[in-house]
């Protein structure tokens, strides 16, 4: 069986995001090299989280058997937004930063795990191939509009449209 696209375009940048926090679980001290690293994340993050809502959980919520994995999935996505903006409030360099870095890293990975191993499978199994291909549409459409939405919204906060 071939995996739909919509599950193929998330997991990738899952993978990217994995790669993302290994580099800044490596990265010690306030540097602008940890600025930076953190900023593009925190920018591939949030475009991420906001396009598959539109896409994947949006079409999940409209499903009774799948209802309860989109919202607990977007429970997650709020607290690692907010986990976020708490990090950007922190001097980059601190002990502070690092544990709440740590923190955020476990609950994200935790996150992807569970999508990756439960939630695509649930979807995939009721989701039909049409609805799978338009989901990937919204999704890979989406997506740079939430980057550059992500530009002027920092995260932790409910100013989004």
């Amino acid at each position: 069986m071939t995996t739909a696209q919509i599950y193929r375009d998330l997991k990738a940048d899952h993978d990217k995001q994995r790669a993302m926090l290994k580099s800044l679980g490596e990265l010690r001290g306030d540097t602008n090299k940890r600025k930076k690293l953190f900023e593009e994340f925190r920018l591939e993050l949030q475009s991420h989280a906001a396009a598959e809502e539109e896409s994947l959980y949006a079409v999940m919520l409209g499903k009774p058997d799948l209802r309860d994995d989109a919202r607990h999935s977007v429970a997650e996505h709020k607290e690692v937004d907010d986990l976020l903006g708490e990090l950007m409030d922190l001097d980059f360099g601190s002990d502070e930063w690092e544990s709440k870095f740590f923190h955020m890293r476990h609950r994200y990975e935790h996150h992807i795990e569970e999508e990756e191993e439960e939630m695509f499978p649930a979807a995939d199994a009721v989701l039909d191939d049409k609805v799978e291909a338009e989901m990937a549409d919204t999704y890979e459409e989406r997506k740079p509009k939430e980057l550059e939405l992500a530009r002027d919204n920092p995260p932790g906060g409910d100013e989004r449209d």
